[in-house]
């Protein structure tokens, strides 16, 4: 499939889950424009394919319609609503699309790849990949996906998991995902307040080299037998 077209249905997929996401929450247009400095038609642009989106902004309109990250990417598992106490300025997304492209140059000079061989190897001009490293320039979702690939990294090694509150909200999120995807056995024995200790136990020997945890399974058989 041309790379331009699958592009476009990236996009297309992007903005009908944006756009249900949307609905759910009873958020307008305008609204979600207001959260990102955009006017409504942008938005619906957005929701139609026909504008490209970009990973800070995705992250902003997650927060703010309090919904996974993931849900807006590949449209993950729904979780319990997260409630927003204070909505990030319009900022953030300069500051985050700054981080990215100091991100994605990193990554390029740790392969030891010049911007030229980068650009050419990604399909865009050195200028374009000037601007995106820069941060002058937010760099379409579907873009940073291939720019991503051409690094061999993953997605989410652009995510501000753990930074700010939209990336407080991105670990919270993760790791409810990890909680549910464990066995249910497992889920009852850690929410029960009793067995605390067990889990700090389990917590401590997990940080034990695991040949002196031989040695105490040596000990322990030794002294059983």
């Amino acid at each position: 499939m041309p790379r331009d077209e699958a592009w476009t249905i990236r996009q297309k997929m992007t903005g009908v889950l944006l756009r249900q996401a949307r609905h759910d929450a009873g958020k307008t247009l305008k609204e979600c424009g207001q959260v990102l400095g955009l006017s409504s038609g942008a938005v619906s642009a957005i929701e139609h394919g026909r504008r490209s989106v970009s990973l800070p902004e995705l992250e902003m309109l997650a927060y703010y319609l309090r919904v996974p990250l993931e849900r807006l990417l590949d449209g993950g598992a729904e979780l319990a609503p997260t409630v927003v106490e204070v909505l990030p300025s319009v900022e953030v997304l300069a500051l985050r699309h700054r981080i990215i492209g100091a991100l994605l140059r990193q990554a390029c000079l740790d392969r030891d790849l010049s911007p030229t061989d980068f650009a050419k190897q990604a399909g865009v001009s050195a200028r374009q990949l000037s601007q995106y490293e820069m941060g002058q320039k937010p760099i379409p979702l579907v873009e940073l996906e291939s720019l991503a690939e051409v690094l061999e990294l993953p997605l989410s090694h652009f995510l501000e998991e753990g930074l700010g509150p939209i990336g407080e909200q991105q670990r919270r999120d993760r790791e409810s995902q990890h909680f549910v995807a464990l066995p249910p056995e497992v889920r009852d024995f850690v929410v029960q307040p009793a067995n605390l200790p067990y889990l700090r136990l389990a917590m401590s020997l997990g940080t034990v080299p695991a040949v002196h945890l031989r040695n105490i399974a040596a000990s322990l058989l030794e002294i059983t037998l």
